[in-house]
């Protein structure tokens, strides 16, 4: 399906992890089903899927159930499996380096310090693909970072956080639509 467009957020299934830092990919796919009323239930591909359309365009909603480390193997059975191109891959993921609340849309690089990214490039034997990372922050010190990212937000970073969630779903939008420029444009602050 070369006009069907993956938009896959990472994270880790279960209620544990559900609202947790490190489940902000999953969080974003949750609101645009919620908008464009895509029901994300389908199991498939080692994932939670749906199929539905945002602005007019087919798009897939997908939510890894590998466990972060593992995102890679789902996302490349379902470009595989749909014959995806890389440029209508869109993979929305949380990011220590980037202050709280903030936004960084990227047409293409590396993964980082995130172990979720470097399986979906290791698996897609690639790293041009466009993601969205949204800034969780640096743990605090003295915090174990593996606690801090399997933590849920405090209520103060609950108010920043929930803008940046929805401003991360239109800029997913605006990469659907209208390409990755004028999302990077429109969103990298």
């Amino acid at each position: 399906m070369e006009d069907l467009y993956v938009i896959a957020g990472l994270g880790n299934p279960g209620a544990k992890y559900e609202y947790t830092r490190h489940n902000i990919g999953f969080l974003v796919v949750d609101i645009l089903a919620e908008k464009y009323n895509i029901s994300i239930t389908k199991i498939k591909h080692k994932a939670l899927t749906g199929i539905g359309l945002i602005e007019g365009k087919k798009v897939m909603l997908v939510k890894p159930q590998t466990y972060m480390n593992n995102s890679g193997e789902s996302i490349r059975e379902v470009v595989e499996w749909y014959k995806t191109s890389l440029e209508h891959l869109i993979v929305v993921y949380d990011d220590l380096d980037l202050p709280l609340g903030k936004l960084r849309v990227r047409a293409k690089g590396s993964a980082g310090t995130h172990n979720g990214m470097k399986s979906v490039i290791y698996h897609l034997q690639s790293d041009i693909f466009p993601r969205i990372r949204v800034g969780i922050e640096k743990n605090p010190e003295g915090w174990d970072i593996i606690d801090y990212v399997l933590g849920e937000f405090t209520e103060d970073e609950k108010k920043t956080i929930y803008n940046t969630l929805v401003k991360a779903a239109e800029a997913a939008v605006t990469i659907v639509t209208s390409g990755i420029d004028e999302a990077m444009n429109m969103f990298n602050g």
